[in-house]
């Protein structure tokens, strides 16, 4: 989404031609986005401020795909979970109680303000035994007054208190594509990756076998892709270049 449909809030020029040519076309995608923040009904009124019109059901988050691994490991379980509405409704959703009392799983998302306490208590349910998972590895995320501790970060110092790695499920975890495939019902040789960053998008894609789209409108630039031993199937200043190809 970040990077590729819009770019600090405003729409990537050709961006909003590009979705309502999808539609049209009846082609099935998705719009990723590693922030589980947001639910997908967040993420649409966002999108359609700024002048995108893309359907609640074609927006996939990592707080969705973490629901899902964890729907698929562990059916009705339970977890005490740091995030906020993104990753608790996806949880809500398969049927997973929210708990502080010897659960299954500790989650960790996104959220605006990490809680001390609650990290503390994260911590001690991990030492006691909980399982591990964090939505995505982004150590930084943008605010406008510059960056931000991620999830990546934070996980990092749970990790440094309990000696315990997180189990991260958005990209650059190929998992998450795979998720993203199965929503669709589509197979890896028929779909495409169209990202902006070569350290998630593309390796993601990449390993779960799709071809990939490097746009350029986002955080990789064109001097920058040669320095990694993997290469994105094309590269193109952004989505309108892709524009007489759906």
């Amino acid at each position: 989404m970040d990077g590729v449909l819009v770019h600090e809030g405003q729409p990537v020029p050709g961006a909003a031609e590009f979705v309502r040519r999808l539609r049209e076309s009846d082609k099935k995608f998705l719009v990723l986005t590693n922030n589980s923040i947001y639910t997908p009904r967040d993420l649409r009124a966002r999108l359609r401020t700024a002048g995108l019109d893309v359907p609640e059901e074609a927006i996939w988050t990592s707080a969705l795909a973490t629901a899902r691994f964890l729907e698929d490991q562990s059916p009705g379980g339970t977890a005490f979970v740091i995030g906020e509405a993104g990753l608790t409704t996806a949880l809500h959703g398969i049927g997973y109680v929210l708990t502080d009392r010897n659960p299954d799983y500790v989650v960790l998302g996104e959220t605006r303000t990490y809680s001390f306490s609650t990290i503390t208590t994260a911590i001690r349910l991990i030492k006691d035994g909980a399982r591990f998972i964090a939505t995505n590895p982004d150590p930084v995320g943008p605010s406008p007054a510059g960056v931000l501790p991620a999830c990546g970060a934070v996980a990092a110092l749970m990790t440094k208190a309990t000696g315990a790695d997180p189990y991260f499920v958005g990209k650059p975890n190929p998992l998450m594509m795979r998720s993203a495939l199965n929503r669709l019902e589509a197979h890896s040789e028929t779909t495409a990756m169209i990202g902006d960053r070569m350290d998630t998008d593309v390796i993601s894609g990449v390993e779960a076998g799709l071809r990939t789209v490097l746009v350029l409108s986002g955080v990789t630039r064109r001097e920058e892709i040669e320095r990694f031993p993997y290469r994105p199937s094309r590269v193109v200043d952004s989505v309108a270049d892709l524009l007489d190809e759906i």
